[in-house]
């Protein structure tokens, strides 16, 4: 399993990715848009001195409202190799950073996991769209203490419609079955920072509220016990990408929107996790991917 005739990803395009590129739309060498840190993660990542991201360029999702589209789509970062990511992980942790957190890495997971040999001496955050295989994820296994997924879609059709991915929610929830399988129940340490477990995003979508109640179900279906995995229900979604064949998508989550869906937490049982504030639904909290710290 390579990035040659690529199957790092659910899609399997089985593309050459040292010649052309894949659905990802990038080639086979880690391309890197920005390494610093990073402090608008949940507070059991950021903590007080920052998480350590190293944003990635491409995505195997392409989501039609992606807030990274910038780089998601393949465009701009740096080629890297994994020599050199291992040192742009040394430099975040000089800085302070509580963790190494590798946002949209998997169709870059073979170089990764090759460049964290060795380990790390902080947690290792797995930053994705959720939409992972599961023998992808086992190049990962000890090397990788946290996994930060989305789950985006617990509707079929939605996922098609938004992500070209009808199998997603299947995908997603084998995936989250084997990031718990490796890390375990979540872990704190003294300051209250995760050192170790499985934290599940969903960001909620306006005029979706059905998508997002069956994946509060999905989720309490797979962890039907507290203390297992964390939730983190997010209210930030902001429309900076022109979809108008998507006009659901072309607004701001009501406030009434996200009360619903915070209600629905409640209500299903899981107490482990977060909720968001709707003021955090603004662009100021995208980063610039202008090549900083690569």
């Amino acid at each position: 399993m390579s990035a040659a005739k690529c199957t790092l990803c659910p899609r399997a395009c089985g593309i050459d990715r040292s010649t052309k590129t894949g659905f990802c739309g990038v080639g086979s060498a880690p391309t890197v848009a920005r390494a610093a840190l990073h402090y608008f993660e949940e507070p059991c990542i950021s903590g007080t001195r920052g998480s350590g991201t190293v944003f990635f360029t491409g995505c195997n999702l392409r989501c039609v409202f992606c807030q990274n589209e910038t780089i998601s789509r393949g465009k701009g970062g740096k080629a890297v190799t994994p020599e050199r990511l291992r040192e742009i992980y040394f430099s975040l942790i000089e800085q302070g950073a509580h963790n190494i957190n590798l946002v949209t890495p998997s169709h870059f997971a073979d170089a990764v996991a090759a460049s964290l040999e060795g380990g790390l001496p902080v947690p290792v955050v797995w930053n994705c769209g959720g939409y992972e295989s599961v023998e992808t994820l086992r190049l990962l296994e000890g090397k990788v203490q946290i996994y930060l997924p989305d789950f985006k879609y617990a509707d079929a059709a939605l996922a098609a419609r938004y992500s070209a991915a009808p199998d997603y929610p299947a995908v997603a929830e084998a995936a989250v079955r084997e990031m718990y399988r490796q890390t375990g129940n979540f872990a704190f340490d003294a300051d209250g920072m995760l050192t170790r477990g499985v934290l599940i995003r969903h960001l909620v979508l306006p005029g979706n509220l059905d998508n997002t109640f069956g994946v509060i179900d999905r989720v309490r279906r797979m962890f039907p016990q507290d203390g297992r995995v964390l939730f983190s229900l997010m209210s930030q979604y902001t429309p900076v990408v022109n979809v108008p064949q998507f006009p659901e998508l072309c607004r701001r989550l009501t406030e009434d929107e996200y009360a619903a869906a915070e209600q629905y937490l409640f209500d299903s049982g899981i107490e482990d996790g977060f909720v968001q504030d709707t003021a955090s639904a603004e662009t100021e909290y995208i980063p610039a991917f202008d090549g900083t710290g690569v």
